[in-house]
């Protein structure tokens, strides 16, 4: 079942196009990794999905109503939970009240005990400021604040950078988990090509703003797609 279709997507910055005719199915129970070096479309096309830009073309359906004019916060209400590049947590709220940030879209009032399961690192440090935290940590943190808005589709933007291999490797056990335990639609972009190996169902490869592969992690070919990630 196709959660989030987003169907031949243009995306503009002025006079620049970041994203031409760019198409994206997020199903059930997948993990979804798009790949690129830096400035080819990666975050636009998470920020178009999130509704964080506008597009200039295409549709994005969510269960089959359109959503593309729909706001941030009315496609969080919908299930869509973004986690942005550099993390955006809130560095001077500790690390349990930057996920109680989460539950005001899910309507809880305490924080799962499920969340505190998959990062038991957050319950050990649940009272201490999240700008305290190490970089793995902080990502962690951003990750649980997103799954407390209990989403149907999670948004990943480059989550591995500047981590740690070992918290990468924590981090892709963790992924998976979330998707074959909650069922979610994993959407990642990455440039690390052995984590998203590791976690994807389906590989995209994003190339001047255009999906220039798209193959089910069976029949990826890693040595072509090296060189879309080469400097």
């Amino acid at each position: 079942m196709t959660m989030l279709d987003a169907k031949s997507i243009d995306l503009h910055y002025g006079a620049a196009q970041a994203l031409r005719g760019v198409s994206l199915q997020a199903e059930v129970g997948e993990v979804t990794c798009v790949l690129g070096r830096n400035g080819v479309g990666k975050t636009s096309l998470l920020d178009a999905l999130a509704g964080q830009q506008p597009v200039s073309g295409g549709s994005i359906q969510w269960e089959g109503a359109d959503i593309t004019k729909l706001k941030p916060y009315e496609r969080a209400r919908r299930g869509i939970a973004y986690v942005p590049q550099g993390r955006m947590i809130f560095s001077t709220m500790t690390v349990k009240e930057n996920i109680e940030t989460g539950l005001v879209v899910s309507g809880g009032s305490e924080v799962p005990g499920d969340i505190y399961e998959l990062f038991p690192v957050l319950l050990e440090m649940k009272d201490r400021r999240g700008g305290n935290l190490s970089g793995g940590q902080q990502q962690q943190l951003a990750i649980a604040r997103a799954l407390a808005t209990r989403p149907k589709v999670l948004l990943l933007d480059e989550p591995t950078e500047g981590i740690q291999p070992s918290i990468i490797k924590d981090m892709a056990r963790t992924l998976k988990r979330i998707r074959d335990e909650r069922g979610l639609s994993i959407v990642v972009s990455e440039q690390v090509l052995s984590f998203a190996l590791d976690i994807a169902d389906r590989v995209l490869v994003i190339e001047n703003g255009e999906i220039v592969r798209d193959d089910p992690r069976d029949g990826v070919d890693a040595a072509q797609i090296s060189k879309y990630l080469s400097v």
